[in-house]
């Protein structure tokens, strides 16, 4: 018989495609990873991975079982949430996804009040820019800045964010709008709906900086590397003027989400209100002139 741990570990490499991508979501050390494959591998009999060149592909046999192993955590996972649902307390730990900086500037900031609100509750808040699968149990809520496509969630919009073109005062004063240069996120971003208006906008001229890090982006901005997208929650506390007052902002709506299964969860239901409270003051802005503080 096989060890249930070790079929955790495979899964999350048929999941993931890479050992350290395996390892970054199970917190482990990749040699981790690969040790509990092969552990399973001796104990099953058959070969579930081709290593190749240092990659980790699956064979049709490994195909086969990690197609089981899905159905076997998605069942395990629906009575882990029944059960959860079913307590009468908030003493447990909800786990929150949501993009870095909404995390850093719009949730950490109100964690006390939260405390405070629901002292037996532990939160596990993750600044995340990946897409987190709440069917497998990589949190319990998620903010997206996007609607959710998937029926077995819930789904609810708590607001929205302006992304407006930001730059540092000594930018904007050595240099027209004709001349300004633009930063942007790397072509793993591209299809962004706010990475699309950023290009419109910029048309011909140049992209000087790419990066897939929106906090990079900022403190390039504050450097006087170019002209940023940011949230203006961003980019109002970093001190950066608005590069172009006059142009329209992106909006960007912030949906919450949770696995149907816990909606009747008086923890989840708590840090759901409380998700609210902190995204529905950080709505659009009105622009602000050029300069102005």
């Amino acid at each position: 018989m096989f060890d249930w741990d070790d079929l955790r570990h495979f899964t999350a490499l048929a999941d993931n495609g890479s050992l350290s991508a395996a390892a970054r979501r199970l917190g482990v050390e990749h040699a981790t990873v690969a040790r509990r494959i092969a552990a399973l591998e001796e104990a099953v009999g058959a070969r579930l991975v081709d290593r190749r060149g240092g990659r980790y592909v699956l064979t049709a046999e490994g195909e086969r079982v990690a197609d089981h192993a899905r159905r076997m955590q998605a069942e395990a996972l629906d009575i882990e949430r029944a059960l959860r649902a079913g307590r009468d307390d908030a003493e447990m730990e909800v786990s929150v996804s949501a993009p870095p900086l909404i995390a850093a500037h719009l949730i950490a900031p109100h964690l006390a009040a939260l405390r405070e609100r629901q002292p037996r509750l532990r939160l596990h808040l993750l600044g995340e820019s990946r897409t987190v699968s709440l069917a497998r149990g990589e949190a319990d809520l998620v903010l997206r800045l996007a609607r959710p496509s998937d029926a077995t969630l819930i789904a609810r919009r708590l607001g929205s964010v302006a992304y407006r073109l930001y730059a540092s005062k000594a930018y904007l004063d050595a240099r027209r709008p004709e001349a300004f240069e633009f930063i942007a996120f790397d072509e793993s971003l591209d299809n962004a709906p706010h990475q699309v208006w950023l290009k419109a906008v910029a048309g011909d001229r140049p992209i000087r900086l790419r990066t897939n890090d929106l906090a990079i982006q900022c403190a390039a901005a504050q450097g006087g590397a170019g002209v940023a997208a940011l949230p203006s929650f961003v980019g109002d506390a970093a001190g950066l003027e608005l590069a172009l007052p006059d142009e329209a902002a992106k909006i960007r709506e912030i949906w919450l989400a949770f696995h149907r299964d816990l909606r009747d969860s008086p923890a989840v239901a708590a840090v759901a209100a409380f998700l609210a409270d902190c995204i529905r003051p950080a709505g659009p802005t009105r622009p602000r002139p050029n300069g102005a503080g």
